[in-house]
């Protein structure tokens, strides 16, 4: 049996409406792509019909696999199940709703399959929900990070080392294209056309917005200071220490030549100085903390070679 290249990854919750479309499409447009493949369907906690629904499409369509959660784990968990059980080199990150559809999967795959980038990502299109919020996301990125793409929270393919080296804690997929790039692998994107949902609702909500924003300043310190922690911490805490050590001397002359009442300054001095000793201890304790990050994902890297093998 010829191995599977190419695994798309579709996160899935209360899409029972869609599903049967999507798969049928799958069907046309991905033997097209030149390549063996998988669609594996992660049913993240559905509430509606979507496991029968899935469970009938996998007795017609050989190709399509299913993943499932007991209990919403959301898009970033749902991934890293998908992934584990694929069987390709390659995955495609795709949504149920068929705001994008299959037959763009081929755009995508192409270059890695070539061998010509690591991380493809669309680009989308037409007109859509949330246009607004991607572009300010998209605008900060590009800012704060210097990723030369234009658009990073849409459908993507990558290749199954870029998911070793992306942590995925809850919502931090929308941040696999600026980790990636931070690790060296090689980024390209290609024009993806999105279309109107086909059923069902939008699962945003504008309170992802401030927690999106959150965890855009988290990723940028853990790429920033995340392998130096001594860096931000050890600066910052001699920093404020070198401040207090010249504001105590300060104090003592101000005291002992015209007699000034410098007992407010001498606590503003002792909290600086104690704060710069303990921001210099949580630099050693990073350091500590991001040497046993750092065994632990060659461990991880070690263990999935193996299981290749």
């Amino acid at each position: 049996m010829t191995p599977v290249r190419v695994s798309m990854l579709v996160p899935a919750r209360d899409e029972a409406d869609n599903l049967p479309e999507f798969i049928r499409q799958c069907a046309v447009a991905l033997p097209a792509v030149g390549v063996p493949f998988e669609v594996i369907v992660v049913n993240d906690g559905s509430r509606d019909r979507s496991a029968e629904v899935l469970a009938r499409l996998q007795e017609q369509h050989p190709f399509l696999r299913v993943v499932t959660h007991r209990q919403q784990r959301g898009i970033a968990d749902a991934l890293r199940s998908a992934g584990e059980a694929a069987e390709g080199d390659v995955f495609v990150f795709y949504p149920a709703d068929l705001q994008y559809r299959p037959e763009d999967v081929g755009a995508l795959v192409t270059p890695i399959l070539a061998g010509d980038a690591d991380i493809v990502t669309g680009t989308k299109q037409g007109k859509y929900e949330k246009a607004f919020v991607s572009t300010v996301y998209n605008t900060l990125c590009r800012w704060l990070f210097g990723v030369r793409v234009t658009d990073l929270n849409s459908v993507k393919a990558y290749r199954r080392d870029v998911m070793m080296s992306v942590p995925m804690r809850p919502d931090w997929h929308r941040f696999m294209v600026v980790i990636a790039a931070a690790d060296g692998f090689r980024l390209t994107s290609t024009p993806v056309p999105v279309y109107p949902r086909h059923a069902g609702v939008s699962k945003f909500t504008w309170t992802r917005i401030p927690v999106g924003v959150l965890d855009l300043l988290s990723v940028w310190f853990q790429l920033r200071f995340g392998r130096k922690p001594m860096l931000f911490f050890g600066i910052a805490g001699a920093g404020l220490f070198l401040i207090g050590f010249i504001a105590g001397v300060v104090a003592l002359i101000l005291r002992f030549t015209i007699r000034a009442d410098v007992a407010l300054l001498v606590s503003l001095v002792q909290t600086m100085l104690i704060t710069g000793v303990v921001l210099f201890g949580f630099g050693f304790v990073g350091e500590l903390v991001a040497g046993m990050r750092e065994e632990q994902q060659e461990l991880a890297r070690r263990l999935a070679v193996q299981r290749r093998d």
